[in-house]
């Protein structure tokens, strides 16, 4: 994603993604297959290119759970740098919890005292509360200072899909991915606070992943998938279980017919259900914002935050044309 910064934002100039499946198989084996790491330096080549050409000068270029838990997940990264010229870097659980809140915080409610936001990645799903009872004007960026706790569960679509199966879900096999979601949550220790500040009212979920996009998209009927229709919209807790329980009666060519599902994700979106029935179980909300945003948002904000692009009076750096 490059980005232009903006008087109250930025704007985005060029964006790529691709699903390549980075961390496929590396829950048995503990090592990134040949086969994935060719998709990803294929992708990778296609992002090189485009910083080339768009004159980008400030760049972070991060690595997640895939290369963490990879045992050759840095032999990747040297190959990544030797192959395309680009230097990533395998970030932390705590960063990749931050940079998810720092790109979806302008979507936090004003009025809300709290927020559940959940990140449901491939490999790793990260939770974190914010606590926003004394937050005062604070908005935007400044809310990733109201982080009350996080956590990374090391469970996420493609993995849970590995070990329970992603096509052919039966409602046992749901029940057994929940049930190994929910023993990665018994960790996360906040006691009884974050439940008292659910039942006190003002706390939403915000929800960023293919997972709950699909869902609203699955939710407004649309023919194709529709960012702007996604990005921002409000899903009542029923409406939540409804989508649930309808992914979970289609079978698995239906998911792949389903414009907002596609081949890409057919056998992995059920897992995410289950990552997120197991989290609403957990913590119920009344009300679920969705996200079509995330760790990119997240590290161009807080680039353009570090240097400073949104301090009255100041201008992109020369020579940068202003991106990101």
């Amino acid at each position: 994603m490059i980005a232009r910064p903006e008087e109250r934002g930025f704007k985005v100039v060029d964006a790529y993604s691709r699903i390549v499946r980075l961390g496929e198989g590396v829950g048995a084996s503990r090592r990134l297959s040949d086969a994935a790491m060719e998709r990803a330096i294929e992708a990778l080549d296609s992002c090189q290119r485009k910083l080339a050409e768009r004159g980008v000068l400030r760049a972070r270029l991060i690595a997640t759970e895939a290369c963490r838990a990879a045992d050759n997940g840095p032999d990747f990264i040297e190959r990544v740098r030797r192959e395309t010229g680009l230097a990533l870097e395998i970030v932390n659980r705590e960063t990749e919890a931050r940079l998810a809140v720092a790109g979806c915080a302008s979507l936090v409610d004003r009025d809300a005292e709290g927020v559940l936001l959940f990140d449901i990645g491939g490999g790793s799903s990260e939770i974190v509360w914010l606590d926003l009872r004394n937050r005062g004007s604070a908005r935007g960026y400044a809310l990733t200072r109201f982080i009350r706790a996080w956590t990374s569960l090391p469970v996420g679509v493609v993995n849970l899909a590995e070990r329970h199966g992603g096509m052919h879900v039966s409602p046992e096999i749901f029940e057994a991915m929940v049930g190994d979601v929910a023993a990665h949550l018994d960790s996360f220790a906040v006691g009884t606070a974050l439940g008292e500040a659910i039942a006190a009212g003002r706390v939403h979920m915000l929800g960023t992943s293919g997972t709950v996009t699909t869902l609203a998209g699955v939710h407004f009927g649309l023919r194709r998938y529709d960012r702007r229709r996604v990005d921002g919209a409000w899903l009542a807790d029923e409406d939540v279980s409804a989508m649930i329980e309808k992914l979970r009666g289609m079978s698995y060519d239906e998911r792949v017919g389903n414009p907002c599902i596609g081949a890409d994700r057919a056998d992995l979106v059920l897992a995410g259900c289950a990552i997120l029935e197991a989290i609403r179980r957990r913590w119920s909300c009344s009300r679920l914002r969705v996200a079509d945003r995330g760790l990119r948002e997240g590290i161009l904000t807080e680039l353009m935050s570090a240097d400073g692009v949104w301090s009255r009076g100041s201008r992109p750096h020369r020579g940068q044309k202003g991106k990101t």
